[in-house]
């Protein structure tokens, strides 16, 4: 009796289970799911034309495991060929040059950086206990929070 359910409506678990995996892959986009989606596809396919359910569940696998260790990472190296690995934002900053337009007091000042934005500003802790001055030439060697560590460059002043 329940053979024979399987029989009759395997079309409907293929179909379900492909919904199901697309959704997934919908919401984590990372191909894996899609993959197994491709199997269900094949065990659908098996059932249209007349195959035995375990002959469908072993083709779905047998795909999935296909797609999973073959298509998978050739399609994840393609999308990730030409990304630009220009840093922004934040990472951005590291290395950026700037001026002092605050004198430092207590190792904290404001400078403004080649960007054209100006920063509160913290002198790097490898920093030796100079005075850095206003328009002495600055790099930035890190950022914490809102806040520019700079070093002063082996420049003078502008």
């Amino acid at each position: 009796m329940i053979a024979d359910f399987f029989t009759m409506y395997a079309w409907v678990f293929w179909v379900a289970l492909l919904l199901v995996f697309v959704i997934v892959e919908v919401l984590t986009v990372d191909f894996t799911f899609l993959m197994l989606a491709g199997g269900c596809v094949g065990g659908l396919v098996a059932d249209l034309l007349g195959a035995p359910f375990w002959a469908q569940i072993l083709l779905a696998g047998m795909l999935s495991l296909l797609f999973l260790f073959i298509a998978r990472p050739a399609i994840k190296r393609s999308l990730g060929r030409g990304s630009d690995a220009t840093p922004t934002n934040v990472a951005a900053l590291i290395g950026a040059a700037g001026t002092v337009t605050t004198p430092f007091v207590d190792g904290q000042g404001h400078v403004k950086l080649a960007n054209g934005e100006t920063w509160t500003a913290r002198l790097s802790q490898a920093t030796t206990n100079r005075p850095v001055d206003t328009g002495e030439r600055i790099v930035v060697t890190a950022i914490e929070g809102a806040t520019a560590i700079v070093a002063p460059s082996e420049g003078t002043a502008l």
